[in-house]
């Protein structure tokens, strides 16, 4: 089956978009936020439970999966899906922000980048066509290009020979992929300069791949200037094909990533701070560990329908949570990937009626965000 994205319906009063991506496991509805299994799994989460709360897609990490347990035994096993028991879409990234981020000693060439695994101090190199080696094992549906993520703050020269050499790897990574069943995203990158983003827009779109993300962006800066590009950067893109903004998932990032024209988003923060007894709430986010929840039988939102939210008190979850038990992170984690979820499909649903900005406003209010 062919990789498509069918662009349903564009928002009359901004930039939002309505579609649909075909992949081989199945159709995806944007725009989507995907639930991130670092290490071929969603913290806490069963498949079972990730397809109860509608999780259409979700993102895996080709340098965390090539060190622990190695790509080879993943293709062992039949690739990602059948080693997880995942049977819908999986996107991998390419591994290039880990290597950056992660490894205390990296040498970066343009022939790959030399570093040190995080884990055990052991060295490795990933160049653009390891990477795809990699991401080929495992087997994803998408899969991303290797690239160089500028750290923030950057200086003009340096981010332009960094996109520069980042379409290049994308060359190379094109030449490297060897299965039709498989899709190739390019990245832009230009750290916060419009003439960079545009530029590499540019070089990236001419390769004419199935879809293109946003990169280098949620990587320290203010949250002004990220939504200062995001007004512009995604207009660089192709209007018939998906656009991904990576590493962004808290609900303001999503509606405002929406309302600029981005269809797929992925984060690690709602499961992160779940872990630290943090939720998402129609009215806020509330710190359910705090002493103020210990005698508050009433669910973690009022206006939830979720599983956790139907049978369990913000009282007995503090308590789990406290008490270091593991099903305490799990209903958090339950709930967090459902109330974002579920916000997505609200998203969509509103697109689709013509009433997206009237839905953020109300959805912001409750939330206690400005709009």
């Amino acid at each position: 089956m062919s990789f498509e994205y069918t662009l349903k319906k564009k928002c009359k009063d901004t930039k939002a978009r309505l579609g649909e991506l075909s992949t081989p496991h199945g159709k995806i509805e944007t725009p989507i936020f995907m639930p991130v299994g670092t290490k071929a799994t969603v913290k806490t989460m069963t498949p079972e439970e990730l397809k109860e709360i509608n999780s259409q897609i979700i993102l895996s990490n080709t340098y965390h999966l090539y060190l622990r347990p190695g790509h080879d035994l993943i293709a062992e096993a039949g690739g990602l899906h059948k080693f997880m028991n995942w049977d819908r879409p999986i996107l991998t990234d390419s591994g290039g922000f880990q290597v950056f981020s992660l490894s205390d000693m990296n040498k970066i060439s343009e022939e790959g980048v030399e570093f040190k695994s995080h884990i055990d101090g052991s060295k490795h190199f990933i160049s653009p066509e390891k990477s795809i080696e990699i991401q080929t094992a495992l087997g994803a549906d998408i899969m991303m290009a290797f690239d160089e993520c500028p750290p923030y703050p950057a200086d003009r020269d340096y981010v332009k020979k960094s996109l520069e050499m980042t379409t290049r790897w994308l060359e190379r990574c094109i030449e490297a992929k060897t299965r039709d069943d498989q899709a190739l995203f390019g990245i832009m990158q230009g750290g916060m300069y419009k003439d960079l983003r545009e530029e590499s827009a540019k070089q990236i779109v001419e390769f004419d791949l199935p879809g293109y993300a946003i990169g280098g962006l949620s990587v320290g800066e203010p949250k002004e200037l990220m939504i200062e590009v995001l007004d512009y950067a995604p207009d660089f893109l192709p209007e018939n094909k998906p656009r991904y903004l990576m590493g962004v998932g808290t609900p303001f990032d999503l509606f405002e990533g929406v309302m600029r024209g981005i269809d797929m988003f992925d984060c690690v923060f709602p499961t992160r701070v779940a872990r630290n007894g943090m939720v998402f709430t129609s009215q806020g986010r509330v710190t359910v560990r705090n002493a103020t929840y210990e005698r508050d039988f009433s669910p973690l939102d009022q206006d939830c329908d979720c599983y956790v939210c139907q049978n369990y008190t913000r009282a007995y979850i503090r308590h789990l949570i406290k008490q270091n038990e593991i099903l305490g992170v799990r209903l958090t984690t339950y709930h967090n990937l459902h109330f974002l979820l579920d916000m997505m499909e609200n998203i969509r649903k509103a697109i689709a009626e013509d009433r997206f900005l009237e839905y953020r406003a109300d959805f912001y209010e409750k939330y206690g965000l400005e709009v």
